[in-house]
């Protein structure tokens, strides 16, 4: 194995928390306003990447779209204001945003103390480490001694830290302001490993000039279950959002897709007509349309769909379902009762 590159902590960075803080009523303010303002990732392959026009495609955006729709029956009123790792939340709090999509870890801290509501998870990852294949590393355990590249203001630098502290080994932090100046830090060898969630290693790969020469070690070190955050205080809101992301996840375990919806207006079954806004008043319960789960699926399809898309098999990435099939496929997908 090549020697390992020795480079002492040069920045760091923290959240610093807040006392909750509550919201108005922050679904009539969206209506008021004709549009959803929806907090991103300013580009993230599977999750949110602009084309050369501005147009956002990803398993983030289309979350977002699917709360346009929902709301308003139109997914293009939304607009996408994109967040980095400091200011994400902060902005919930100050209204810059109505909803953060941006690869966003629920921990009990952030749902504690930000001022902030969790929603329900949209995707399943787990933090991992990559690093070249010149190095020869196997495993996790071989870099003891190690320069690893991350971000401040993440769970991935609190993570890393308590994954070698536990197990008695030693590491210098390279700490860089973004995932991207951390991959770019990386490719300069000015690291050894650079560590993130498996899928944003898996994404940054991809743009590397020879992705092969580059591997993502086995081993996950944490729990990362993401998804979108709101403000606090408003649950009306956040029932619109949690229940627009589980119509999605619903919607596949029904055999309902962007393709078929309409003739599933059609339906006899009576969870079928309950979600689809053909029987009783779910949309009304939540301050929508009754077809405001309707609306959701046929602008972005359901979450299978959404998957294959954009990190699936119908992707550049080719990303395996693993824990985020249904539960009926071994997942760990699992909409509540739509009742």
């Amino acid at each position: 194995m090549k020697k390992l590159i020795a480079t002492a902590v040069i920045g760091a960075g923290f959240m610093a928390a807040s006392a909750p803080v509550f919201a108005a009523d922050k679904l009539q303010e969206v209506k008021d306003r004709g549009v959803l303002k929806c907090g991103i990732h300013p580009g993230k392959a599977g999750f949110s990447t602009p084309d050369t026009k501005g147009n956002w495609t990803g398993l983030d955006i289309a979350l977002c779209k699917a709360v346009a729709a929902a709301v308003f029956g139109d997914q293009s009123k939304v607009e996408f204001i994109t967040m980095n790792s400091r200011n994400r939340l902060t902005a919930l709090v100050t209204d810059e945003i109505d909803m953060l999509a941006r690869s966003t870890t629920f921990t009990a801290t952030r749902d504690g103390l930000n001022g902030v509501d969790v929603t329900t998870t949209w995707f399943y990852d787990g933090q991992g480490l990559m690093v070249n294949k010149s190095l020869g590393v196997n495993s996790i355990e071989e870099l003891d001694g190690a320069t690893i590249c991350t971000y401040p203001g993440t769970t991935s630098e609190k993570n890393i830290n308590d994954y070698f502290e536990s197990r008695g080994l030693t590491y210098n932090a390279l700490i860089v302001e973004a995932s991207a100046e951390s991959t770019a830090a990386y490719l300069a060898n000015r690291c050894d490993a650079v560590t993130n969630d498996a899928s944003a290693l898996a994404a940054d790969r991809q743009g590397m000039p020879n992705p092969m020469d580059h591997v993502i070690l086995p081993e996950r070190i944490s729990k990362e279950p993401l998804g979108a955050y709101v403000k606090q205080g408003n649950d009306e809101w956040r029932q619109v959002v949690t229940w627009t992301a589980m119509a999605l996840i619903e919607a596949e375990e029904m055999g309902i897709t962007q393709g078929n919806v309409d003739s599933k207006l059609k339906s006899d079954k009576p969870d079928v007509m309950r979600i689809l806004g053909v029987e009783g008043n779910l949309g009304q319960n939540f301050g929508l349309d009754n077809k405001w789960a309707y609306n959701a699926i046929k602008a972005v399809g359901n979450y299978g769909e959404i998957f294959d898309r954009n990190l699936g098999k119908g992707s550049a990435l080719n990303f395996e379902r693993g824990l985020n099939a249904l539960y009926t496929d071994g997942g760990l997908l699992y909409a509540y009762p739509f009742r």
